[in-house]
């Protein structure tokens, strides 16, 4: 797999190289968000399949970078930063970050991050045969004041859009389709991450409180303690 590592300090750009490369990756280093930009843009060779970004660049700040990535290429992209306060991860993952490791970190941990999003990352699925009628249309999820419209992928809530990422629609879809029953973390995880690994608890936990604010219904998605959420339906 190709890997971008976007890294001022050389010293744990080498560091981090040698080890990512001994366990498969193909490493490019880009030592400013310009110079990560310039290596996302198309070209003959294989495409990157993840984005390790740290966020103390210095010719821009490294959220303003993941935007930039974001509107150009679909490839997941890590947070790596020593910024470990809440407000920080969910403005990440709002920029379009699939994960967020705070340093210092261990090094197996971050392997496994790589290949968690990597797992993720699913192609769009072919296009069915002309022949094969299609199917019928969906109708949208209402849950009191919240419409999900399932194929456009849109939310609304009292008429207006919201825009949400892609986990968080994925989250909110999931939780949508059966209001009341209550999903263990463990549940969730395997099929919005596709993953069983434990780490990604702290990643879910960002999506909940972003779809929270996002929505502006803190009630909507109740936290049934020790056991996992549930969307909870408003009244009338």
């Amino acid at each position: 797999m190709r890997l971008l590592l976007v890294e001022d300090d050389n010293h744990v750009a080498a560091a981090l190289s040698a080890v990512l490369s001994r366990h498969g990756f193909d490493v490019t280093h880009a030592r400013s968000g310009e110079e990560a930009l310039q290596a996302l843009l198309p070209d003959t060779g294989a495409p990157f399949g993840v984005v390790l970004l740290d966020l103390g660049l210095p010719d821009q700040d490294g959220f303003e970078v993941c935007g930039r990535i974001r509107k150009r290429t679909a490839t997941p992209v890590i947070m790596v930063t020593a910024r470990s306060d809440v407000r920080s991860r969910i403005h990440g993952l709002n920029l379009g970050a699939d994960d967020y490791v705070v340093k210092p970190y261990d090094t197996m941990e971050l392997l496994a991050r790589i290949h968690a999003v990597s797992r993720r990352t699913v192609p769009s699925d072919p296009a069915p045969p002309a022949e094969e009628p299609a199917a019928g249309p969906q109708p949208p999820l209402r849950l009191g004041p919240v419409t999900i419209e399932l194929p456009t992928r849109q939310v609304l809530v009292d008429g207006a859009a919201v825009s949400l990422t892609r986990k968080e629609f994925d989250l909110l879809a999931l939780l949508a389709q059966r209001p009341g029953v209550v999903f263990r973390r463990e549940q969730i995880i395997s099929q919005v991450w596709r993953t069983s690994w434990e780490g990604t608890g702290r990643t879910l936990e960002v999506h909940i409180a972003s779809l929270r604010s996002k929505l502006r219904m803190p009630a909507l998605i109740e936290t049934v303690r020790g056991v996992g959420y549930r969307l909870v339906v408003p009244s009338p």
